[in-house]
């Protein structure tokens, strides 16, 4: 699975609530969507993926 490119533009407190709400209906866009991760205010099934699996060991 590809590292996505927004997800290292991210802070670190985005990142971690990102893992604490998994699949949240609404993410805090302004945190999010400065790293280019919000298309229409969600996260895709792969996006979310890729947090709950793989994000960690990017940091």
């Amino acid at each position: 699975m590809e590292i996505h490119p927004w997800w290292l533009e991210l802070d670190l407190p985005v990142k971690q609530w990102l893992r604490e709400n998994v699949r949240a209906d609404e993410v805090p866009e302004p945190g999010v969507a400065a790293g280019g991760a919000v298309v229409g205010g969600m996260l895709t099934a792969r996006e979310w993926d890729f947090i709950t699996t793989l994000s960690e060991f990017v940091d």
